[in-house]
């Protein structure tokens, strides 16, 4: 048990190091992919090597290619951090290694996922009768819920799907608005339902039109599913939610809200209003390993009809011990995989170390963050500020393309910061994603220095 104890302290260490080391690397490594493919590349060895030296030599070898996701000047992707408890609970995860499936593998994660679901439904403002799945990321939470809304929609119009497939249903509408995220497409494909029906146009701020929406859906005729967003990927900017549950109410359609990032709204009282109406939807999801800054990987779906979501996730197999036989809940019920990681562990963990107040706290410092990068970048000669700053987003370009992307590619260069380009309304345009625990007013400041100093070196040039 000593070489276990001397490999562990070694990566305690090692990891230690490398948070220490933060506020000092480039945020995004200058990398020679070629050099780290022979650094770590090379024949599969014969014998045995010593698993600290292994270790040591990985942590050489790969560190030119590891991104500073983990500190405060990384504004890309809508990427959190990791809490300090989450990341020890995350260790801890890892060490107990416990297959999550099932209620009989491992108790301690079942009752875990039981507790910090409802703990989050209720912090995010959902029915108290919601059910949960906890899954990778907001790619495999779409799935699950739309799964869930597929069965529910088709079972309205006397269609079994768990029992005769897709072949030969009532068609299903799906609509859309113009700026959804690209994982809803995805998930519709993965269950088979294909590309959107209806594509409702968006404002300037990526806000499905309520008209439009309404429009859509009036005298028509089958099942339906909507799917709406509370905070779009650019912008920030949430859907009208109360207008949108009315719209699919009128016309008895399955409600289905985005809220990778933006749900956390919720928690916050200075930022809940942007949530109104969220509580009359379906299904949502999230994740936490955006904004709640729990270790990747870790998302949630959420579902208002509990017969739908199990009927379309539930699995039985005669030489599995089923937990539901003795009224215990079974993970496995709820989500798309069977084994699985036990994800519930960190959540639990962030969620109680933080509390209420800390939750919205985090949140709010990342909206105030966000709000004074607005402001100061303002003040830097050319660049212009296309969002209404109601949440974390920051979206900006200068005079051309051509200037936005060079701006950017210096800055990103100087690694001081990183964060990602993007197209919006047809031109070039940069967005800034304040989500990570550990950013601070020095972070901000440095970042927009590095675009004051990116703007100064291109009018010389």
């Amino acid at each position: 048990m000593s070489e276990l104890r001397d490999l562990l302290t070694t990566t305690s260490e090692l990891a230690a190091e490398f948070l220490e080391s933060l506020d000092e690397r480039p945020v995004r490594p200058d990398v020679d992919v070629e050099a780290l493919r022979r650094a770590l590349g090379g024949p599969l060895p014969d014998t045995p090597t010593d698993p600290r030296t292994v270790l040591t030599e990985l942590v050489r070898d790969a560190d030119p290619g590891i991104t500073a996701s983990q500190g405060g000047r990384y504004f890309g992707f809508v990427i959190g951090g990791a809490l300090p408890a989450a990341l020890a609970a995350d260790w801890l995860t890892s060490t107990w290694d416990q297959n999550a499936g099932l209620f009989a593998i491992s108790p301690g994660a079942a009752v875990v996922e039981e507790v910090t679901g409802p703990w989050l439904a209720e912090l995010l403002g959902l029915p108290a009768e919601v059910t949960f799945a906890f899954v990778t990321g907001c790619q495999m939470a779409h799935v699950t819920a739309l799964a869930a809304a597929r069965n529910h929609v088709l079972a309205a119009h006397d269609w079994n799907v768990e029992q005769d497939g897709l072949t030969g249903a009532p068609p299903i509408t799906v609509v859309v608005g113009a700026q959804r995220h690209g994982t809803i497409d995805r998930a519709l494909r993965f269950i088979g339902l294909g590309a959107p029906s209806v594509v409702v146009q968006a404002d300037d701020q990526g806000r499905i039109d309520p008209a439009g929406l309404q429009q859509a859906l009036e005298g028509g005729e089958g099942p339906a599913i909507v799917c709406v967003q509370a905070g779009e990927v650019n912008t920030g900017a949430f859907d009208d939610l109360q207008a949108a549950a009315d719209a699919a109410s009128s016309r008895g359609a399955w409600l289905h809200v985005d809220g990778a990032f933006g749900m956390w709204a919720a928690t916050s009282p200075a930022h809940r209003e942007l949530v109104s109406g969220i509580e009359r939807a379906d299904s949502w999801t999230t994740d936490m390993h955006k904004w709640l800054n729990v270790p990747y990987d870790a998302a949630i779906a959420f579902c208002r009809h509990a017969g739908s979501h199990r009927a379309a996730m539930g699995s039985q197999a005669a030489y599995l011990v089923h937990g539901a036989e003795s009224g215990l809940r079974d993970p496995f019920d709820w989500t798309p995989e069977s084994s699985r990681r036990a994800r519930g562990f960190a959540t639990y963990v962030a969620l109680r170390s933080l509390g209420r107040e800390g939750v919205a706290e985090l949140v709010e410092h990342a909206c105030a963050h966000a709000r004074r990068f607005g402001s100061e970048l303002e003040r830097i000669p050319g660049c212009e500020v296309l969002n209404e700053i109601v949440l974390n987003q920051v979206l900006f370009r200068f005079p051309s393309d051509d200037e936005t992307d060079a701006v950017l590619r210096a800055v990103q260069s100087s690694g001081e910061a990183w964060m990602s380009g993007t197209q919006w309304r047809g031109r070039r345009a940069i967005r800034i994603s304040v989500s990570n625990w550990s950013t601070t007013d020095e972070d901000v400041d440095r970042t927009v220095a590095a675009f004051a100093a990116a703007v100064d070196s291109l009018a010389v040039a």
